[in-house]
């Protein structure tokens, strides 16, 4: 099974689309924030979050069990395509119903094997939620989506990988979205 989790408009063709908004015609209507989902462990091969998972989870608790649901309905193998605004965009910050940012570090939390390189080497780089949570995600691609002019000019080598993250780092409307591609890793 394929899932699109909070379609909105953008319904895929070959997925069950799925929103809280019976206005968009979705395949289902289902609250993602109403735990448990409808749907069968080990039962997604493949789920989209298209402009979607940013408006779930403003609490933590929240946030963490759409996570472990998100685990739990995944079967081995499966891919999580998460494409959210970046949160120094103003596409992020003008839109009040965006309640969490997710970012590539966010995602990485979730992660087993960073969580156990983070303990090896003592690190403080985050908290190990992939071993609180019984959950495994790894990142198999991140991209930075920039916005113009900057696209046009890292292209043109006319940014260094330097300066870029630094002009990331202290401005805002840079790159204006994350694309990050997961896969779930579940014990034989």
């Amino acid at each position: 099974m394929k899932l699109n989790l909070g379609c909105g408009h953008r319904k895929q063709a070959g997925y069950v689309n799925v929103d809280l908004s019976p206005e968009c015609h979705p395949d289902e209507v289902w609250n993602l924030e109403d735990l448990p989902w409808p749907w069968e462990t080990s039962s997604a091969d493949e789920v989209l979050f298209i402009h979607s998972l940013e408006h779930l989870g403003q609490s933590t608790p929240m946030f963490l069990g759409i996570m472990k649901e998100l685990y739990r309905i995944c079967r081995d193998g499966a891919v999580v395509r998460v494409h959210v605004p970046h949160p120094r965009h103003d596409f992020y910050l003008g839109d009040p119903t965006h309640v969490r940012p997710i970012t590539p570090e966010t995602l990485a939390l979730f992660d087993k094997a960073r969580n156990d390189e983070w303990a090896r080497t003592g690190s403080s780089a985050g908290t190990p939620l992939a071993h609180y949570l019984g959950v495994d995600f790894t990142i198999v691609q991140a991209i930075t989506m920039l916005d113009e002019p900057y696209s046009s000019q890292y292209t043109r080598k006319e940014i260094s990988d330097a300066d870029l993250n630094r002009l990331l780092r202290e401005r805002n409307n840079i790159a204006y979205e994350f694309q990050i591609e997961l896969r779930v890793r579940k014990p034989a």
